[in-house]
């Protein structure tokens, strides 16, 4: 299957357009599209996908790398599991909308802070695949955040100093100031969504050296109090968040996202009020971060 790429922007992204991913992804089709992906930064967006069912959006996602959620691996997790699809356990949702009963189909105003997915597990996520079902006419916006251009961009003696540091990442930070505590049960709150990751990681794909550190998970640098953490990561924020490692996507109907995780963080521009907003995300299992 033929289709096109225009990149997004000079550092990151890519636009793909003439493919239908409801009709299956014969003849390579999944490695001709991870080879885009790779090669523009780890991020691409795949338009006009309205024909595209939960069942194609499950089969696309683990094309690209087992799924949190799949019958023979771990779920996403605890705290989100009242937001995965009852039918699709591969499906997480992200909506302000109400079901019939006045509960909400997902998490409203979720990742409206700068994170990478799940990295507080001891295996974080690699892609997400995120589907715009509904989207409002105006705003919410997702910016994405270029970590391996952030990192390459650093003095040497920085990189050097930075290489053997390791960062803690636990779902705590975001539970106690993002998540609504009566969601977050006990064990979310005891250290079992925790882990210890290198704060420059190696790409197991590409071999890219990244920034492995994000405001919405990361704790502290392990062997660090508190202060000195802050001393070094807010200035690493600072950094990473410039706008010229910034891209904006502007969502159109039936976009389909795909991020690596693994070198970008990404933020969810919660600025369209009540107008309604329904997507669909898949999240493939990485590696342990090296």
């Amino acid at each position: 299957m033929e289709f096109t790429v225009k990149p997004l922007s000079t550092h990151l992204g890519a636009e793909v357009s003439g493919i239908d991913l409801s009709e299956g992804l014969g003849g390579n089709l999944a490695g001709a599209l991870r080879e885009v992906w790779l090669d523009h930064g780890g991020f691409m967006v795949i338009r006009g996908q309205e024909n595209l069912s939960a069942e194609a959006h499950i089969a696309f996602g683990a094309a690209m790398g087992p799924l949190f959620g799949a019958p023979d691996q771990s779920p996403l997790q605890d705290t989100v599991s009242r937001y995965i699809h009852p039918d699709y356990p591969e499906i997480y949702r992200v909506s302000n909308k109400l079901d019939a009963s006045g509960q909400p189909l997902g998490r409203k105003g979720a990742g409206t802070y700068w994170h990478s997915d799940v990295s507080f597990r001891e295996q974080p996520a690699s892609a997400s695949i995120l589907h715009a079902i509904e989207i409002p006419e105006i705003g919410g916006n997702t910016l994405f955040a270029n970590m391996t251009k952030a990192f390459a961009d650093l003095s040497e003696g920085m990189k050097n100093m930075l290489r053997p540091l390791n960062a803690v990442h636990d779902f705590e930070v975001a539970a106690r100031t993002q998540y609504a505590k009566p969601i977050v049960v006990e064990d979310d709150m005891a250290g079992a969504n925790r882990a210890v990751h290198p704060l420059v990681r190696t790409h197991d794909e590409t071999g890219a050296e990244s920034l492995f550190v994000n405001p919405g998970f990361t704790s502290h640098i392990d062997g660090f109090d508190a202060d000195e953490s802050r001393w070094i990561l807010e200035p690493l924020y600072r950094h990473a968040t410039r706008p010229e490692y910034i891209y904006r996507h502007q969502w159109q109907p039936h976009d389909v996202l795909v991020w690596d995780n693994r070198s970008l963080m990404h933020y969810a521009i919660a600025d369209y009020g009540d107008a309604p907003r329904y997507l669909e995300r898949t999240t493939c299992i990485g590696e342990r971060p090296v």
